[in-house]
């Protein structure tokens, strides 16, 4: 809940007299600096060996999954399928009969898209003022008419809070919508100082920037909404120009649903702090680093599925067969739950059961398949190491 209130005895960040001189210890990060680095190097390593059309169906269903996780870090529920489709259609592979998407879904993927996609170009006010008013096509939020393109506005700062009237628990109190032109000035005179590759005398390290880059947008609380994801995009556009990679492979705001209530926490703990961020950098490049892991399982099962339709390339198939070796493969280790059998292949198909027994039959005795139970218990994996259920 975001209200706005005349009540503000906490001290926030923002009112140290030396903000927004963030600081942070170097040494004390070397370790989670070093570790994330390695676990990003992995993913782009692994990637260059799965070739491009691999590569990018691993972007495009990170894309979408990072759109249904942003979404729900806020409570917003997006259902999967539909962001999907509409990744799909942006990138040219989808039935255009298919028109399940909403304007908020295709909003959030145009901010995700710009963020990432274009991450060589200048960031300024026009730009997140654009970025937001993407994320609220209706002008509300939920059924609340707010301010769209533009900064929050009127003379009160801005509370996040929660609990029952009366009651409430102070989470976060922002500057005063009056501040926050100038806040954000000093926001994007730094950003742009600090891009990775400028030699501005502003060095600093690609990742530890995405940290407080999140950390100062969110403390600033810009718009009268949409801050969390836009400050995700951020991050996003931060790492895309630490990486010089125009897609994405980081679930990091799967990471940080996963572990949604540290990561408030975390965000929480540095806003009533001092100006020395080392914590909340580290809690970020920890998040990051698990985020790398995730993507390097992905790419690691794409390597064995090039390497399965590699071993079996002179094989054979029909395209029944290969339709439904493909969808084993796409579901992934353990493959469909419970295995593959006659009647699951029947229904993908479109053929008998008999056909499909016969099917099966052949590529368990070719080795594409292995087999576990006897009769109608018989279920069919992907014949690779950990691949059977």
């Amino acid at each position: 809940m975001i209200r706005k209130d005349r009540n503000m005895a906490q001290d926030w960040i923002w009112q140290h007299p030396e903000w927004p001189a963030f600081r942070v210890d170097s040494s004390a990060l070397a370790t989670a600096l070093a570790r994330a680095r390695r676990e990003q190097g992995r993913v782009l390593g692994l990637l260059h060996a799965i070739g491009f059309e691999e590569a990018a169906r691993i972007a495009s269903a990170t894309w979408a999954e990072e759109a249904v996780a942003t979404a729900a870090i806020e409570g917003q529920a997006l259902e999967l399928a539909v962001v999907r489709s509409s990744v799909m259609r942006r990138l040219g592979t989808a039935d255009e009969s298919d028109a399940r998407a909403s304007r908020h879904v295709d909003g959030l993927l145009d901010v995700m898209q710009d963020a990432i996609g274009s991450f060589p170009s200048a960031l300024d006010h026009d730009r997140l003022q654009r970025w937001q008013s993407a994320l609220f096509p209706g002008g509300t939020s939920g059924i609340r008419p707010i301010a769209v393109g533009k900064y929050r506005e009127g003379a009160e700062p801005m509370q996040i809070v929660s609990g029952p009237i009366g009651r409430e628990v102070v989470h976060y109190a922002a500057p005063a919508a009056a501040a926050v032109p100038a806040q954000m000035n000093a926001f994007l005179r730094w950003w742009e100082e600090t891009r990775p590759g400028e030699a501005r005398g502003h060095a600093q390290d690609g990742m530890v920037r995405a940290a407080i880059s999140h950390l100062w947008f969110e403390t600033i609380h810009p718009f009268e909404d949409g801050n969390g994801r836009i400050g995700r995009a951020l991050v996003d556009m931060a790492l895309a120009q630490d990486a010089q990679v125009d897609r994405q492979f980081y679930g990091v705001a799967r990471q940080l649903l996963a572990v949604r209530k540290d990561y408030y926490a975390a965000l929480n703990t540095a806003q009533r702090g001092t100006l020395d961020v080392t914590a909340w950098v580290a809690f970020f490049l920890e998040q990051l680093a698990q985020a790398c892991l995730a993507s390097q399982v992905a790419v690691e099962a794409a390597l064995e599925k090039n390497r399965f339709w590699a071993a079996h390339r002179h094989r054979e198939l029909s395209d029944r067969q290969r339709k439904a070796l493909t969808a084993l493969l796409d579901a992934g280790k353990g493959g469909f739950e419970g295995g593959m059998r006659a009647e699951k292949y029947a229904n993908l198909t479109g053929t008998s059961k008999a056909t499909a027994t016969r099917d099966l039959t052949d590529l368990a005795q070719a080795g594409l398949l292995v087999t576990t139970g006897q009769g109608r218990a018989t279920r069919y994996w992907i014949n690779l190491p950990g691949w059977a259920g």
